[in-house]
């Protein structure tokens, strides 16, 4: 870091980072990360967080867990961002790290918005949200020209915990050729259900990726129609994602962590 041809910006005593530490390989991580890791006085972390990329923090850093999982007992999101705001007011530099994007069903605004009203200064420091790294490792390109010009990102469930009925699954189904899922593992047979019944091929290729970026991850592929079978006759747990569209197709060729390893 002490070589770098520019220099990062400080991070200053009662300021917060929102951190995105990306997907898992800590190799991901940007040099605005790595930076407030090693100069943190505390570290707010989620539990997707890969240990690999905790290894890096400050020595004499505090670290606080603030991670959630669904159906374990979790940390509320109001006390999460109430205690960013006295932590900073302590005169702490606190990082708060989450992974994958801390805008990209990161909850990172509603503690941006906390932090603001509370006029406590903060950073927002981008990760590689999963949907495009995670995919990257699978094997699987976000895009292709080939195959899709847009692309949607879509949340698994709602606040509740079910199936979100704001989407609008009819004009999802139509208008976006690849789809990718966070937080769907649970109610993965519902919602390939959902596409199909809004026009969706049961037979178009359909992928889980667990674990992405890490070296636990695994991937199955199948169809709208058979993969929430496969994912669960495979034993894939959650952190995954779920990618629909021709793009899956790609991997047979793509997979280059098997191809080139």
């Amino acid at each position: 870091m002490d070589r770098l041809p520019f220099s990062l910006p400080d991070f200053l005593p009662g300021h917060v980072w929102l951190v995105g530490a990306g997907p898992g390989d800590p190799g991901l991580l940007s040099l605005l990360a790595l930076h407030a890791l090693t100069h943190a006085d505390v570290i707010v972390y989620d539990a997707l967080v890969d240990p690999r990329v905790m290894a890096l923090a400050n020595a004499g850093a505090i670290l606080e867990f603030a991670g959630k999982r669904g159906g374990k007992p979790s940390a509320k999101q109001p006390d999460i961002s109430n205690r960013l705001v006295i932590l900073a007011r302590e005169g702490n530099r606190v990082l708060r790290l989450k992974g994958g994007d801390p805008f990209v069903f990161g909850r990172g605004a509603e503690e941006a918005l906390t932090l603001s009203k509370a006029a406590v200064p903060f950073r927002v420091v981008p990760g590689i949200t999963s949907g495009i790294g995670g995919l990257a490792y699978a094997g699987i390109p976000a895009t292709s020209r080939e195959t899709n010009s847009a692309i949607a990102f879509v949340t698994g469930h709602d606040a509740s915990g079910d199936v979100p009925d704001s989407v609008d699954w009819e004009h999802l189904a139509k208008a976006v050729p690849v789809l990718v899922f966070y937080m769907a593992l649970k109610h993965l047979d519902r919602i390939a259900s959902r596409l199909v019944a809004a026009g969706r091929r049961p037979d178009e290729p359909a992928a889980v990726v667990s674990r992405a970026s890490t070296p636990q991850q695994r991937v199955v592929v199948g169809t709208l129609n058979d993969i929430a079978l496969l994912a669960q006759r495979e034993g894939i747990e959650p952190p995954a994602l779920v990618v629909v569209g021709e793009v899956v197709r790609l991997r047979q060729e793509l997979n280059w962590q098997i191809t080139f390893s």
